[in-house]
């Protein structure tokens, strides 16, 4: 059975469930706007953004040297910034626009959407995406596109240039973030959509896309100096949590937000989030005391973002039953990411952007197929388990590829700058090198 991502990628409205799974786009037009949906969504909107500024700059920050912290709380905030402007000039129209979709265009739409609404053109104040405005459902999204490519710039950390950076990531989010969004949560006439594929909240869309082409940047990009027989301690504990409780706050808007709504579905998808993160940080934490002595504050953080990471893409799908499964195999296997695969294979991905993001994102988008079943406390009724695995697998499987491709085209075309700094300046550290500014007063 076809579900569209009007229910699943973006939520449902208040007393119009099923009308939204089985006809979608006439339910969402016989909306009112609702006042309580849209403060919940805009706050929602505020909670996201916080995520990345402050929350990732300051978390990411703490682990990096101390000589570093300032150039990744700066790729933080530029990042904010870049992709406001690239999301109001052409993304939201490319992965949420599909008006005007003719026959001999219908195929093409598939995977990216139209230049229709480029600057939010014809898009009212009073404009309805269902029960919200318009511009709030595009702020919304626009602080998860925000984050992505965010969340890629722990691979590089340390050793690329900033204005390699800001080249990457403005055509990374064309190439890779535009269109698996579109296809997931675009509506009606994506790829992903039109299969029926789960992704309530960014499994798909952020964590799978961001741990990929992680990997490609940390390999491309090569491994930091002295990696990884020197010594690189994170600089600042205190930073490093204080910017895990942001985050963790924030996903709160993360999850429950996609709901756009302000009722029972928004509310169970919080429950799956603070669930998930606490069983993969006491998970990581126990793994932690067994195979070391003692339990680490840095391990405790990583497994919280991982149970985070793996809850997001079944949130709005699943009971605390499988909240508290897809936070124990998150921390699981993201500590065995961490550690033993990137060991293992050499590859310098700094602060863990595939160990966490990727192998957690994959852990929930293949899992939301079995607790997605009232059996097990999910909310779809008549789920083929079965069925809906492998269309999960698919879709993760694609999504995969295309990252692989679009990350190595990015990088090249971000080569023409020159991806990283030379020897002596990053043994000297970016925060000098590349923003004459110090980040501590020595």
């Amino acid at each position: 059975m076809k579900r569209t991502r009007q229910f699943l990628g973006q939520g449902t409205i208040a007393g119009a469930v099923v009308a939204t799974m089985t006809f979608p786009s006439k339910a969402l037009a016989q909306q009112a706007l609702d006042t309580g949906d849209t403060a919940w969504v805009l706050t929602s909107t505020a909670l996201v953004l916080f995520m990345t500024i402050p929350g990732l700059a300051l978390f990411y920050g703490g682990l990096v040297r101390t000589k570093n912290v300032l150039s990744v709380l700066m790729q933080c905030l530029t990042l904010t910034a870049l992709v406001t402007v690239i999301w109001l000039v052409v993304g939201y129209t490319l992965a949420f626009d599909t008006t005007g979709m003719t026959a001999e265009t219908i195929n093409i739409h598939s995977f990216i959407g139209t230049l229709n609404k480029a600057f939010l053109s014809g898009v009212a104040p009073d404009h309805l995406h269902g029960s919200i405005p318009e511009v709030s459902f595009f702020m919304f999204q626009l602080t998860f596109a925000i984050i992505t490519p965010g969340l890629i710039i722990g691979a590089f950390a340390e050793r690329m240039k900033f204005s390699a950076m800001v080249l990457f990531s403005a055509v990374w989010l064309a190439l890779v973030y535009l269109p698996i969004c579109h296809m997931t949560w675009g509506g009606k006439g994506g790829l992903f959509a039109d299969m029926g594929v789960f992704d309530f909240a960014g499994g798909i869309v952020v964590h799978l896309t961001a741990g990929t082409a992680a990997l490609v940047a940390a390999v491309m990009v090569g491994a930091r100096k002295g990696f990884p027989h020197t010594p690189m301690a994170p600089h600042n504990m205190t930073m490093c949590l204080t910017g895990t409780g942001m985050l963790w706050v924030g996903w709160f808007g993360f999850n429950g937000g996609s709901a756009l709504a302000a009722n029972g579905n928004a509310a169970m998808a919080i429950l799956a989030t603070q669930t998930s993160a606490s069983v993969a940080a006491l998970t990581w934490m126990a793994i932690e005391w067994i195979k070391l002595g003692k339990p680490s504050a840095l391990g405790f953080a990583t497994g919280a973002i991982a149970g985070l990471a793996a809850v997001t893409p079944a949130s709005g799908f699943i009971g605390p039953e499988g909240a508290f499964v897809i936070g124990a195999v998150s921390g699981v296997v993201c500590w065995w990411a961490a550690t033993h695969l990137k060991a293992k294979f050499g590859y310098d991905d700094s602060l863990d952007v595939l160990g966490v993001h990727g192998m957690g994102g994959l852990v929930g988008v293949l899992l939301v197929a079995i607790f997605a079943s009232p059996s097990v406390g999910g909310n779809q009724d008549g789920l083929d388990i079965g069925a809906q695995l492998a269309m999960q697998s698919t879709a993760a499987g694609i999504t995969i590829l295309w990252t692989l491709v679009g990350t190595y085209v990015a990088l090249k075309v971000a080569s023409l700058v020159g991806l990283r700094v030379n020897a002596d300046d990053e043994e000297a550290g970016l925060d000098l090198t590349q923003h004459a500014e110090r980040g501590y007063d020595l």
